[in-house]
């Protein structure tokens, strides 16, 4: 295997692994908290809202939105090690 090809595996795995923690994060917000935990989470409130409903029905989104934001940074910065960035 060349070298080319040997780091564009270790980026690919590097890329694969990012993906799969901000998934799993993403998985355990919407449906651990909005659905799983609801109950316990109800306990609490923000804002005037019990915890579990506002998780359910934004707190999801407002984490979709930052793992967005997540994963460009850690992209951009992983282009940059693998030297494959746009600039």
């Amino acid at each position: 295997m060349s070298d080319h090809q040997s780091k564009m595996k270790s980026y690919w795995k590097k890329n694969l692994k990012t993906l799969g923690v901000l998934l799993a994060i993403w998985f355990i917000v919407s449906f651990g908290f909005g659905v799983l935990l609801v109950e316990p989470l109800n306990e609490i409130r923000l804002g005037g809202y019990k915890l579990g409903f506002w998780f359910a029905q934004q707190g999801s989104i407002y984490v979709f939105v930052v793992l967005i934001f997540v994963y460009v940074y850690r992209m951009n910065k992983l282009d940059k090690e693998f030297d494959v960035n746009e600039e």
